[in-house]
């Protein structure tokens, strides 16, 4: 099994996901998930935005309301009373106030639904308490993922969908890759690595942008190289936002099973088609082809293979290649 990783990777997270109690009536919203399992790998900072802003808990919950000066952040009201206060300034200042020291994440976890935290689905309503649509953002999250848009975020309740949690974990160690070579000092060469590392994960979440961001490399002295690595990466982290399919997995472990050919007995090879099939019906996990790919790439240790992370994304003992 993989051992907790020595240096974590540092991910905020809205507090009371953590068991803090800081939501309205004083309770929390503790993920297991996050404390029990991710916790092992990462370091989690938390947040919570109407903490922050100075509202205190217990207090009266809150929702957002759109009005004709926009979104405004106020207190649900009684059924038997008028709208209350209006906390938007108080909010807006905390969001400004903390954004600028956010810049060493790697991702972040928010919790759902929250006026201040959720991600999407929050509702918005009128100024007569009626819901006028439910595709809000809260007002922490929707700053976060302006001022930082290639930042790996997500919901926790959208993390017990399997396919959604291998994703956001497959980002966050994709970005923090990224984030450790530009803080080395980005160089052409150190650039062109990281790409020839991710190539194969590119192509399985989209080979539309796999395509045009070979390209994009091809003469980095045509720009500045801020400028191409800002350009790169932002195309990069929204080809890695899909979700990757069944079929893609099967196209780039075929893919890589070509370089197998001459140097693999042919029984061998057999198996690991013969899985990679069963994978593509259904039958088997993705853990089951992979590892016959990986355990064939440990026995002829082709170079451009070994340096390939779609093979080790992130540690095996998260178990996430077991439920895809």
């Amino acid at each position: 099994m993989d051992q907790p990783l020595p240096n974590k990777i540092q991910i905020g997270v809205s507090g009371c996901l953590l068991g803090q109690q800081v939501r309205y009536d004083g309770g929390h919203k503790r993920s297991r998930y996050c404390t029990e399992v991710l916790s092992h790998y990462f370091d989690f900072q938390p947040l919570c935005p109407e903490m922050g802003a100075g509202l205190g808990t217990p207090r009266q919950a809150m929702h957002l309301v759109e009005t004709d000066k926009g979104i405004r952040l106020r207190p649900t009201p009684k059924a038997d009373k008028e709208q209350g206060d209006d906390y938007t300034d108080m909010m807006n200042g905390f969001i400004c106030s903390c954004l600028g020291g956010l810049r060493h994440l790697r991702g972040f976890i928010l919790m759902p639904k929250s006026p201040s935290c959720g991600m999407e689905r929050v509702r918005i309503y009128n100024e007569n308490r009626q819901v006028l649509r439910h595709n809000g953002s809260g007002l922490f999250a929707n700053a976060l993922m302006h001022r930082f848009p290639v930042l790996p975020v997500e919901e926790a309740g959208r993390l017990n969908d399997q396919r959604l949690r291998e994703n956001f974990i497959e980002r966050v160690f994709f970005y923090d890759d990224w984030c450790r070579i530009v803080d080395d000092k980005l160089t052409p060469a150190a650039l062109l690595d990281f790409h020839t590392r991710h190539k194969f994960q590119l192509l399985a979440h989209d080979q539309a942008t796999y395509r045009e961001l070979g390209p994009m490399l091809a003469n980095l002295k045509v720009n500045p190289l801020k400028q191409i690595a800002e350009n790169y990466i932002g195309k990069a982290m929204q080809a890695m936002s899909r979700i990757v399919s069944p079929g893609a997995n099967v196209n780039v472990m075929q893919h890589i099973a070509g370089y197998f050919r001459d140097e693999l007995e042919a029984h061998d090879r057999a198996m690991i088609g013969e899985q990679i099939d069963a994978y593509q019906r259904g039958d088997v996990p993705l853990v089951v082809p992979m590892t016959l790919v990986r355990n064939a790439q440990r026995k002829i240790r082709q170079p451009y293979l070994g340096r390939q992370d779609y093979l080790h994304p992130y540690p095996d003992a998260l178990g996430l290649r077991n439920e895809l």
